[in-house]
């Protein structure tokens, strides 16, 4: 579980994190503004008939401990993330392999670098192809699309 903690973690903690852990991570960039790529990423989650769980502000939460931890570099000048989950798209999954229960809830993130403002990536961590996780990897290839078009 630390493992699987750590890792999720820098997805959303390294500038270049979505680079540096390679082929398991889908990103496109976007001119948009952050809000409206944020927006638009809950709005193509919902748009396609979801409920977002959770919405985490991790800039926010960065920027608010940097003095706790002995922080001195500003990584983000904004990153949040999304998890959601479909009861029809999950079942599926899970049914062809039952520890697919991995994979969800699924998470779209977008994050502005602080080094080059004006530049929002938006991404999701990719599931192993194969089966029925190839329709969620294009379920948050949509997903990501529409949102770095700042719908």
């Amino acid at each position: 579980m630390k493992t699987l903690l750590a890792a999720t973690m820098a997805v959303f903690l390294l500038p270049s994190a979505a680079h540096a852990a390679g082929d398991d991570v889908k990103t496109v960039e976007s001119d948009a503004a952050f809000a409206d790529v944020t927006s638009g990423i809950e709005n193509a989650i919902v748009n396609r008939g979801f409920k977002v769980d959770y919405h985490g502000f991790i800039g926010e939460m960065l920027k608010r401990t940097a003095t706790d931890v002995d922080a001195n570099k500003m990584l983000y000048k904004d990153a949040e993330f999304f998890t959601f989950c479909s009861a029809v798209v999950s079942r599926k999954v899970m049914e062809a392999d039952i520890g697919d229960i991995a994979y969800c809830p699924y998470v779209v993130f977008a994050y502005e670098p602080a080094e080059t403002p004006g530049k929002v990536t938006v991404g999701f961590r990719k599931l192993p192809a194969g089966g029925e996780r190839d329709a969620v990897n294009a379920l948050l290839s949509d997903i990501i699309e529409d949102a770095a078009e700042g719908m």
